[in-house]
């Protein structure tokens, strides 16, 4: 129950940042907390967070931004298919190179928010729109190594 708990808490948390109230210019490099959450836990424990728990999330995070039912679940959805995919390459690889390889993970999940946005009509006029991508990445191996800290703290297996 304790593990279950760490893993809905950082997730509850990573949803509460995604909301918080930034300045303006400072809100365009957003980073993609839930995904980088999602990402974390899926390389640490393949076997308990997958595509589910991303879709349950992304769901969520749908109707706490007001956004199309299913947008964010999709893409959700997509980064932690993608990090299944690699995870066991990922997992090798100094944190460093880590956020090399999810900078197109995340890319490519920015890329797919920015089409299901034009699709219902909502789309940002620049290229901007990826800044959260590159924020993400660069953030990845310091929420990785807070999140390695949980894990092992409360013993989540």
């Amino acid at each position: 129950m304790q593990t279950s708990l760490a893993i809905i808490l950082s997730i509850l948390v990573a949803l509460l940042l995604s909301v918080m109230p930034l300045p303006e210019p400072v809100s365009l490099a957003r980073p993609m907390w839930l995904a980088l959450v999602l990402s974390c836990w899926v390389m640490a424990l393949p076997h308990r967070v997958g595509l589910l728990t991303a879709w349950l999330a992304g769901l969520l995070s749908d109707v706490l931004f007001g956004q199309l039912f299913g947008q964010n679940a999709l893409v959700m959805t997509l980064v932690v298919w993608m990090v299944l995919l690699l995870y066991q390459r990922i997992r090798r690889f100094p944190l460093w190179q880590q956020s090399l390889v999810m900078l197109p993970v995340f890319g490519i999940a920015q890329m797919v928010a920015l089409w299901l946005n034009s699709l219902s009509g909502n789309r940002p006029p620049t290229l901007l729109f990826l800044l959260p991508a590159v924020v993400s990445a660069v953030l990845w191996p310091w929420v990785f190594s807070l999140l390695r800290g949980v894990r092992r703290r409360f013993h989540v297996n």
